[in-house]
Parts: C-alpha cells; structure tokens; sequence
C-alpha cells in the first residue's frame, strides 16, 4: 500500500511539479482541468470574436471612409471641369441701375450710294472708339477672327492701334476667340499683356466660335454683325449692330456669356454642369425691364449652341422663335444666307416653319432680304420659292424676298412690329445647331403708350432703306439669281468639262446626282433649263 502510495506520490505530485502532466492523477484533478481548458477556450474564442469584430467594423469604416474620399474626388473633378469666374465678385440683379441708352451703329461701304433722306447712323468704328474711350477697368471682346491690320486702310490700324494702348492707361484686355493663327492677338499677348483665351469649337461642338460682341466694365457693350476685321469696318461690308452705354443688367449679363467662352481654354469637353455664377439675369420667360432710350422695354442676351446654354439662359432660336409669334403684321429678316437645313439631306423646321404658320395662319407680311454671293447655295431659292408659293391663292398673305449684293448685306437681325432680335449667326440650320453666337432681343410692351423713337423703328427704317434701294433684287418664282450660277459654274464638277456636249453632261449628272435626290422635285425645272 505504501508502495503504492509512493509510486503515486512520486508518479502524481513530483512529476506533476515537473510540469510533465501524466502518470496518476487524483480524481477531481481531471474534471479541473478540463473545465480550465474549455474556459480558456472561451476566451480565446470571445477574444477571437471581439477582435473579428472589431476589424469587420474598421473594414467598414475604411470603406465608408473610401467612399467618401471617392464622392468628395468626383466633386471636386467636376467642379474643377465646370466653367466658374474665380476671385471676382457675384453682383446681383438688384445692384444694377436700369436707365440704359443704345444707339445703332452701321458700316456702310463708301461706294454704296442711299437717297439723302434715308436712315443712317453711327459709324461701327465711331461706336467701337467710343467704348474705348469709356473704358476705365476691362476690355473685353469676343471675335471669331482678328485681321484688323491692313496696309492703306486706316480704320482697322487705327482700332488695333488703341488696343495696343489700353496697357498703359492700366485697363486690362482680355480676348476669347476660335482664330488659333492671328498675328495680331500674338503680338497683343507677347507684347501689350493682353489675356488671349481660345476655343476649340471643332473639339467641343464640331463647329465655329461665331460671337462678335465686345463688353467694357461690364457696364458697355456692343453686340453685331461685325467681327475684328478690317473688312468690317471699312469699304468691303455692310455690317449693323448696336452699341449699348451704361446698361449694368445687359453687359452683366452678356459679359456671364464671354465668361463661359473664357473658362472653355484647354477643354475638349462641354463641362458636365456651368457655375451657377454663369447664370443669367433675364431670360425669354423673365425679361428685363429696363428704360432705354428714356423708354421702357423687355430685353434679354441670348446665345448658342444649345450645349452652350445654361440655367435660365435663352437660346438664339427660342429668342428667334418668340420673336417671330409675337409678331402681329410684320416680319422683317436681314441675313447672309437663309437655308433651313441641318445637312443635305435633313430638313431643318425650326424657323422654316414659325415663318409658314406666320404667313397662314396669323396672315402676318414677311420679307426676306437674303445675300446674293457665291457661297449662297442654290437650295436658298428653292425654299424661298415653296415660301411664295403659300401665298398663291391665299388673301391678305404676302411673302417678298430680295437678294442683295455681297458688299450690300452682311447683317443678321430681324425686327417686326413689336419687337427686333440682332444676333451673330446665319439663319441656316448648322449654324444654330454648332456653332458658338450671341443675340439681343428687345421688345416694346403692350401697355406703353408714350414713348421716344425706340430702336424698333430706327431698325425698321434702316430695313427699309436697303429693302427699297438700288442694290436690292427681287427673288421672281423660279428664277435663279446670277450669284447662284455663278456658285454652280465655279463648281469643280464643270471645270473639267472641255466642250458643250461634256459641260451639258455634267450639268444633268450634277443636277441629278450631285445634288440631294430626296429634293428631286424642285430640280426638275433646273433640268429641264439647261436641256432646253
């Protein structure tokens, strides 16, 4: 028994203080063990727990925190790819004065002869030095191209001349255009501090800056048809547009349209969304009331394209739009070309149409004075004639056009009984649809009784005059103007033609094929001319 004590003794308790752990045991020695065992396993396994859960929570926290830096990136890259007019300060509607003077300004070719008792008006190079000569803070022009240096012709040197000048009286020049090659705004940049923007129209749009409109401490402005060429101000073209003095509301607002030209340097993308600094006072839906000329009217600042176009902002063709149906007995239309198509093949109704329902439905005259040069393409007349022809067998409806000279018409505006719209575009489909203007609108309320003679009747007097002048043709039915043959006999189609028999072949196969065949049938009077 002792023997077996011992051997338990020394195989339980000596053995176990050497930590070994095996021989006898006593009996509850088991149990305890046991139950340690299971309690530290449970506490392992909590500790395993509580630690899992921990990670799964700072897993989530860094993907919440993930995301978070993920949005905050995409916001600040859109903001970043929007157009905003950094470190200047917003003005407010309410902070601009209303009592504006406008004045309208021409440039008429020398040898361009009217009757001494017509409408004429400032000069445009008058009225461009006299914006200068208001200029105190900024100066800044809009200008599809800059050709204004020409040897023997003093006005545009003269202009150039005083913008070169603007650095040391300490007024700052700032330029947005689409002329990527100008000598002249090189030598503006390189040498006179002038800040030289330029927008690629073919990488955003697939089109051209077309805007011509100048804005002088936001506070002036001058909006037309002429651009910064030497052409425009001398004996070449006939140009129109109206010089705008101390109307805060219109020049803001014109100036927030240079702005969103200024902020597209660099970009071949339209911006995702505009600053809201961007936005305008006066729209179509929310005209500006505004004394001008000690009168009051509606007016507001237009543009195109419609990409271009930001919140609350009108576009040229719904400018063009409610100017025509407000219209009540007369439409009056001065343009380069007229073409209500997109491309050769797509009709394009959005003027076309307004100036038909006009013509039928309200019984309101229109008048079409259209260019007659060689780029006028020959499907101008074709539409023109289908206009005419409406008013066949129809009372009290009445459709004129005229063509003019290249030198004698190089406007584009529209004024009506009520109302005139100026802009910067051709009325041709692809033009509204990609190409980068601008336009003013004023119209008179139906509730003013006294009033000064307002801009609507000098324009429709300067209308007149060129409408009722020697240098105006009219457009008969079915009759080719001498521009439009000369367009086609410039056509490389027939420069190849040797004799009559070939010349006679390729006006049918040009005729037929060369031209769209979805508008066969106003062709087959041209066909059956040249056959004959």
């Amino acid at each position: 028994m002792e023997g077996r004590g011992t051997r338990g003794q020394v195989g339980g308790v000596d053995l176990k203080g050497q930590g070994i752990g095996f021989g006898f045991q006593p009996p509850g020695l088991p149990a305890s063990s046991i139950i340690t065992a299971v309690q530290q396993q449970d506490y392992s396994a909590s500790v395993w727990l509580r630690r899992r859960e921990k990670l799964e929570h700072s897993q989530q926290k860094c993907i919440v925190i993930f995301a978070l830096v993920c949005c905050f990136a995409v916001l600040m890259a859109l903001i970043f790819s929007a157009v905003d007019i950094w470190g200047e300060d917003e003005e407010t509607e309410e902070e601009c004065s209303s009592n504006c003077s406008i004045v309208l300004v021409e440039n008429i070719p020398a040898d361009m002869l009217f009757s001494d008792d017509s409408a004429f008006h400032l000069p445009l190079s008058t009225g461009l030095n006299s914006l200068l000569d208001k200029a105190r803070v900024a100066v800044e022009i809009v200008s599809p191209v800059w050709l204004l240096n020409s040897i023997g012709l003093f006005q545009g040197r003269a202009l150039l001349s005083r913008l070169q000048g603007l650095k040391d009286k300490g007024i700052q020049l700032k330029i947005s255009t689409g002329d990527f090659d100008s000598a002249e705004l090189k030598t503006l940049a390189d040498n006179h501090d002038a800040e030289v923007h330029k927008v690629n129209m073919t990488a955003l749009t697939k089109g051209f800056l077309k805007s011509s409109f100048w804005v002088v401490d936001r506070k002036h402005f001058y909006i037309g048809s002429a651009s910064m060429d030497w052409r425009s101000l001398t004996t070449v073209m006939k140009e129109l547009g109206v010089v705008v003095y101390d109307c805060k509301p219109l020049a803001l607002d014109l100036h927030k349209v240079f702005s969103l030209y200024w902020g597209l340097q660099h970009k071949t993308f339209i911006p995702t969304f505009w600053s809201k600094r961007l936005f305008p006072f006066f729209s179509k839906e929310k005209p500006g009331s505004l004394l001008v000329n000690q009168t009051k009217v509606e007016t507001y600042i237009s543009s195109s394209p419609d990409v271009f176009i930001t919140k609350d902002r009108s576009s040229d063709l719904e400018a063009i739009s409610a100017v025509i149906q407000q219209a009540r007995h007369f439409i009056y239309i001065s343009t380069i070309d007229y073409l209500p198509l997109l491309n050769m093949q797509r009709y394009w109704s959005r003027i076309d149409g307004l100036l038909r329902e006009a013509l039928i439905l309200r019984k309101v005259h229109v008048r079409l004075l259209i260019s007659c040069w060689e780029e006028t393409h020959p499907l101008t007349f074709n539409f023109i004639w289908s206009l005419k022809s409406l008013c066949m067998e129809q009372a009290n409806c009445s459709l004129e056009a005229v063509s003019a000279t290249p030198g004698m018409n190089h406007n584009r505006f529209m004024v009506t009984d009520r109302a005139v719209y100026i802009g910067n575009l051709d009325w041709v489909g692809k033009e509204f649809t990609y190409n980068a203007g601008a336009g003013l609108v004023i119209s008179h309320p139906e509730n003013v009784a006294e009033r000064n003679s307002t801009v609507v009747e000098q324009l429709q007097a300067v209308f007149k005059r060129d409408w009722f002048s020697r240098y105006a043709n009219t457009i008969q039915t079915n009759g080719i103007p001498v521009c439009s043959k000369q367009q086609i006999n410039k056509s490389v189609l027939f420069k190849s033609a040797k004799t009559a028999t070939s010349y006679l072949l390729g006006k049918i196969f040009y005729i037929c094929f060369a031209e769209p065949w979805s508008y066969g049938e106003p062709f087959q009077p041209k066909l059956n001319k040249w056959v004959k």
